[in-house]
Order: structure tokens, then C-alpha cells, then sequence
């Protein structure tokens, strides 16, 4: 008893686990993986042939994200297309399943308690107070987590619909936003492109799951070693901002399981409303500005390719000569 037992060998974990975390936190969170690949092999070789038009809107966003989960692992594509057991495909489609999901649990829960900092500036006391780790006190049950959870539009100060929020005769779908989405928490109902996923709490939320927790309320470091950069991520996509405010929706509801099936939070409907909304191409001019501003609030070495030559500098008057 006094003497140290055998060893536990180290646990090595699947890089393709590694991967799926990624995945799911910047390409798409809530997708079912196996089906994913398994659609995309046939569109890759069993209907190659078939023109574009050939495919629905939906099979099209699905083989973007299959093309996108191919180039984001190293010799993924070349290892399921070569691969002749479909256990081996079934196995990995597992990993990458696997990492996506447990990314997605670490974050739900930490940010349960994290994002309660976060619901009124920095010496304001939330009243009633909320525990940190219990969900039932939150959602429209309180006052802040109500008034953000509210959807824009809807007036959180008119206290009949506050009531019917509260005891669910008026029902929230996931496609309606809510006011915690905007910049100030404001809506323009004129203009609802208007402070978009711009609020500080969505940024909070952000850095919390990409750049670290710590950098929350300071700028990151480039020498900080969060998820973006363990990834080599440089700039943010549309997914990881919806990833984003998936989680921090979440995370002031009353819901205690996070579930894509879930009706009361609605998070898939709201996660692909929104995802949907930032791939249309009839919102490219508004998006493009949203991912720049994005960029540069939370990476701090981020340039758009579009800044200004320094005039009189020495790359200005090598460009000159050309």
C-alpha cells in the first residue's frame, strides 16, 4: 500500500477528434457528421456528373460544408475516398462526431458561469442574483437574462407580454432573434441589419471559447494560446459567430441540456437561421462588413487586404515604378 502502483499509460487521443472540435465550432456545430461524409462521397463520384442545378438548395450547403470539412483536415479527402471499408468512413465520420460534440459540452459549460460576469457592467449587482451554476433562474424567469432572451421586436416592458413569455403561452421559435444579438441591445426594426451580432456580450462570448477566457476583458495576445490559435485560426467565420452566439443564447436560457432537438430553446432552428442568413449572397455587402468588424475586435494582428499603401514608404515607390 505504501508503494506506488504500475504506470497509467498516457491516453492518446484521435487527431481527428482534435479536428472535429474545430469543426464543429467553425464550420458547423449541429450536423450529423456520418451522413455529411457519406453524401459527399456520392456526390464526389456517384453523381460527379450531374450539374449544379441538379442539386437542392440544401444539398448544395451540405457538400459546401463536406468540401469545407475536407480542406480543413489534412489527407482527409484522399483517406475516405481511397478507403474501401465502409467501417473505416462509419469510424471516422465517429471521431470527427465525437470532437464536435465534447467541444461544444466544454463550452455550454463554461460558459454557464462565465457569462453571468458579463449581464450588467463591471460593480452593478444583478438583482435578484443568479448561481452561477443553476440554469432554472434564468431564461425569462429573470429580469436580465429576460430582456436579452427577448426577441427583438417584442417589447420586454409591456408586462403582459413579459407574463405570456414567462409562462410560455407565447412561445419563442428559434428563428427569432433575440435583442442580446444587437449592439446596445437595440433593434431597428426600420433597419435589422442595423448593430447585428455586434453586441458586447456576443463578442465576450467569442474570445471566451476562441481566444481564451482570460481574454476576455483585455486584448488577446498573440502569444496566447486559445483554441483559434492551437488551430491556426487568424479570422473568424460566419459559423464561428453563430457558434458563438448559440452558446451564449444558451447560456441565459432556463434550459439545463443543451439539444438540437430541444423545442423550448429552438438552438438548432436559431444556429441555422442565422447561418443561413450569412451565407445568402443577397447579404454579401452587409456580412463582409460584419466579418471585418469582427476581425479586428477580436484578432488583433488582423488586416483586411484592402488598407492603404503607406504613402511615401518604400513599398509605395516600388509599386510606382510598375
Amino acid at each position: 500500500a505504501l508503494q506506488l502502483g504500475p504506470r497509467k499509460k498516457p491516453r492518446t487521443t484521435d487527431p481527428l477528434v482534435h479536428h472535429g472540435r474545430h469543426f464543429g465550432r467553425t464550420i458547423h456545430a449541429l450536423c450529423n457528421v456520418n451522413a455529411l461524409i457519406t453524401n459527399g462521397v456520392i456526390r464526389m463520384s456517384e453523381r460527379s456528373e450531374e450539374p449544379e442545378e441538379a442539386f437542392t438548395a440544401q444539398e448544395r450547403r451540405e457538400h459546401k460544408v463536406f468540401t469545407l470539412l475536407m480542406r480543413s483536415v489534412p489527407g482527409l479527402e484522399e483517406r475516405i475516398m481511397t478507403s474501401d471499408s465502409e467501417e473505416e468512413v462509419h469510424n471516422i465520420a465517429t471521431m470527427l462526431q465525437k470532437g464536435a460534440s465534447s467541444a461544444r459540452s466544454d463550452d455550454t459549460k463554461s460558459l454557464k458561469s462565465a457569462i453571468i460576469d458579463w449581464l450588467l457592467p463591471a460593480g452593478e449587482c444583478l438583482i435578484p442574483p443568479i448561481g452561477r451554476n443553476i440554469k432554472i433562474e434564468r431564461g425569462f424567469h429573470h429580469e436580465r437574462t429576460g430582456a436579452l432572451l427577448c426577441p427583438a421586436g417584442v417589447d420586454w416592458s409591456d408586462q403582459e407580454i413579459k407574463q405570456k413569455l414567462r409562462s410560455g403561452e407565447l412561445s419563442v421559435s428559434g428563428d427569432q432573434w433575440p435583442i442580446l444579438l444587437y449592439s446596445s441591445y437595440k433593434y431597428d426594426d426600420t433597419n435589422p441589419w442595423k448593430g447585428l451580432l455586434q453586441s458586447v456580450i456576443l463578442v465576450k462570448a467569442y474570445k471566451h471559447i476562441f481566444t481564451s477566457p482570460s481574454s476576455v476583458e483585455r486584448e488577446a495576445k498573440a502569444t496566447r494560446s486559445g483554441n483559434a490559435r492551437i488551430h491556426g485560426m487568424t479570422s473568424v467565420t460566419c459559423a464561428s459567430i453563430v457558434y458563438a452566439a448559440t452558446q451564449a443564447r444558451f447560456a441565459l436560457s432556463s434550459s439545463s441540456v443543451f439539444s438540437r432537438t430541444d423545442t423550448t430553446t429552438d438552438s438548432e432552428r436559431f444556429y441555422n437561421s442565422l447561418l443561413e442568413m450569412l451565407e445568402d449572397p443577397d447579404e454579401t455587402v452587409e456580412v463582409n462588413a460584419l466579418l471585418t468588424w469582427w476581425n479586428r475586435s477580436v484578432f488583433p494582428n488582423y488586416n483586411t487586404n484592402s488598407r492603404p499603401v503607406s504613402k511615401d514608404s518604400a513599398l509605395a515607390k516600388i509599386k510606382a515604378k510598375r
